[in-house]
């Protein structure tokens, strides 16, 4: 699987399902690339991940057979650049709640000049640093890097807060974003109604997201936190397209618990 084979799914309307991996572990992380996922995003907001451990696990997941992507702990500088230049294809972005907050997230995570999307004299006031680095072996391939990868990389806006639902048509108009996906422990959570998603303001706001997406034409995505096969279809039939199953720490979880029948016998 690659960047252009998800960027192909999506322009057939077809799902990208990918999972999400918290566990600083090259071996947990090829193991999930080989479970059949078109992407494994790194939680770097959330897991024990080092700057020095970035590159093993990339390439353990490229091994795999899946894209590398990290979901970033925040929108700054030395992280985007610590993912990238590790070697991620694509990057998450947390709490989302502007088209501002999005500006500088996508200038952060692009070259000087390929910022086609720019107003004609509008000038950005960072970009992404250029050097030698892991992405780019190191040099060796640095022209192909910046000419044919760095332009694919694949940027997602995580929609997490019910202020984001009042900036949201503007967040989907970025020309450079390839998709949103939803928290929705988050999302519930700033609501006043963390995890209840079968709570009919939630189910709301879940409409309106995906109202706005179909009217703007961007593909609406969704963390499915516990693994629930019927509910992944549910979703894929309602029209979401970028879908994160599960995490390495919740499937071990659910896998993992000492059977307790007949212990006493």
């Amino acid at each position: 699987m690659t960047i252009r084979d998800i960027r192909a799914l999506l322009a057939q309307d077809r799902p990208t399902v990918g999972t999400w991996l918290q566990l600083p572990s090259p071996d947990v992380a090829e193991l999930m690339a080989r479970a059949g996922y078109d992407w494994v995003a790194v939680d770097m907001e959330h897991g024990s991940f080092g700057r020095t451990g970035l590159p093993d696990i990339f390439r353990a997941i490229e091994c795999g057979g899946a894209v590398p992507f990290a979901r970033i702990g925040e929108a700054k500088k030395t992280e985007i650049k610590s993912a990238l230049e590790a070697g991620a294809q694509g990057l998450i972005f947390p709490m989302i709640e502007s088209r501002e907050q999005l500006d500088r997230a996508i200038d952060l995570a692009t070259y000087p000049g390929q910022d086609f999307w720019r107003a004609s004299g509008s000038v950005a006031a960072e970009y992404r640093g250029v050097g030698y680095c892991r992405a780019n072996v190191f040099g060796k391939h640095f022209d192909r890097y910046r000419e044919e990868v760095a332009p694919e990389i694949f940027l997602v806006a995580q929609i997490e807060h019910v202020r984001a639902v009042e900036n949201l048509e503007s967040i989907l108009t970025h020309p450079r974003l390839d998709a949103i996906m939803v928290g929705p422990y988050d999302l519930s959570g700033s609501m006043g109604l963390t995890g209840r998603f079968d709570h009919p303001d939630f189910a709301g706001v879940m409409e309106r997201i995906a109202r706005m997406c179909r009217d703007c034409g961007m593909r609406m995505g969704l963390h499915i936190v516990r693994p629930d096969a019927a509910e992944l279809a549910r979703q894929v039939a309602a029209g979401c397209r970028f879908i994160a199953y599960g995490i390495d720490s919740v499937f071990l979880w659910g896998a993992a618990q000492r059977p307790r029948q007949g212990e006493n016998q």
